[in-house]
């Protein structure tokens, strides 16, 4: 079980997600790939404009949370490869804060595990976000399906 983190600190890059899938492409057995990607909403809560999420988390225990779902997904899922990245910190609106890449031999089995896997970090992960609001004030974060 690998012991490498998911957080990367601030918005996850599109430089980042490229270079992701550019290095799968000598990977020959695999057929589909699925990507789910998080993106910070200006949402309108009470009348105040969300400008950014600021995320926190009690690391240890999330990359725990975030390695028994891999186990979990490569227990149901005919995967090859799964990647999950988390944003901690300060992500303004507009900017990517979940990278989730699954891969398969085929595309069916990218499809149901990538929901999968996403609603599990929703529901199991201890990663924590404070909407911080253009006029300063904030609001915690609450994660719906």
């Amino acid at each position: 079980m690998s012991k490498k983190t998911v957080f990367l600190h601030g918005p996850i890059a599109a430089e980042f997600i490229g270079q992701s899938i550019a290095k799968h492409q000598s990977k020959q057995t695999i057929g589909a790939h699925n990507i789910f990607l998080g993106q910070v909403r200006a949402d309108a809560i009470e009348g105040n404009i969300v400008s950014a999420i600021e995320y926190s988390a009690y690391e240890e225990m999330a990359d725990e949370a975030m390695s028994l779902i891999r186990e979990k997904a490569f227990a149901e899922f005919d995967l090859i490869c799964m990647h999950i990245y988390h944003s901690l910190g300060v992500v303004k609106a507009g900017e990517i804060c979940l990278f989730v890449f699954v891969s398969a031999t085929r595309r069916k089995e990218v499809y149901k595990a990538t929901e999968a896997i996403v609603n599990w970090i929703k529901t199991d992960v201890p990663i924590f976000g404070k909407e911080l609001f253009e006029n300063s004030d904030f609001v915690w974060k609450k994660n719906t399906l």
